[in-house]
């Protein structure tokens, strides 16, 4: 038997305790299930702290679409988990935001890249000052 084949017999298909090891080339995600209470955002912040330290990756994504509407609450905590974050020398990146969730976002001056979800398109505004083709002489639009 080679020496990196493991025995079927010790396989075992029970998640380890703990958070999980990926490598430095894929991002880690931290799934947040709302709501999220207070009591939880400094333990969520350990968890971003700690992924960016064994992953290396400089980047963790948190999957937000289950918290559930955005309000307030929502936005201390992701700005507390940017934070931790900046602190540990990474960032974070939200994947499958509510638009609901971007506009009070941008609302309050946070910004936070997203991770488009596999198989759905990005979806943009149009860019501003971008004019429609008009004839001469027509006024643009």
């Amino acid at each position: 038997m080679d020496s990196r084949t493991t025995p079927a017999a010790t396989m075992s298909s029970a998640r380890p305790p703990g958070l999980q090891i990926v490598d430095a080339m894929t991002p880690a995600v931290l799934v947040l299930a709302g709501p999220v209470t207070r009591d939880e955002v400094a333990g969520l912040c350990d968890d971003v702290r700690a992924l960016l330290d064994t992953t290396g990756a400089g980047v963790v994504v948190c999957d937000v679409a289950g918290l559930g509407p955005p309000g307030l609450g929502t936005v201390d905590l992701l700005a507390r988990l940017q934070l931790a974050a900046r602190r540990a020398g990474g960032r974070i990146r939200l994947r499958d935001p509510d638009p609901a969730l971007h506009a009070l976002l941008d609302l309050v001056g946070l910004r936070f890249e997203s991770v488009e979800m596999e198989g759905e398109p990005e979806q943009r505004e149009p860019p501003l000052g971008v004019e429609e083709e008009v004839e001469p002489g027509e006024p643009a639009l």
